[in-house]
């Protein structure tokens, strides 16, 4: 990870945005303090169903508690 100041991501912002292609973090400093950060953009964005056979769920998932039914029954009536 390297920080520059302002003046020098200024001037050689073509070198800094080469190594952050190249998966290096840049820090931008101004008066020392660190105010922002060059970061390599993710490409690739996880493909549909990668995620299929990771998660499960409870089999009452979709069961709902009478008591909270209730609940939703008693303001949907009052909004009527």
């Amino acid at each position: 990870m390297v920080t520059v100041n302002i003046h020098e991501a200024k001037t050689h912002l073509s070198r800094l945005l080469a190594d952050v292609e190249a998966g290096e973090e840049v820090l931008i400093a101004r008066s020392g303090r660190v105010i922002a950060r060059l970061c390599p953009v993710r490409e690739s964005w996880p493909s549909p169903g990668a995620w299929k056979g990771r998660v499960r769920m409870r089999q009452d998932f979709d069961d709902i508690d009478p008591a909270i039914d209730a609940l939703f029954a008693a303001e949907s009536e009052q909004r009527s």
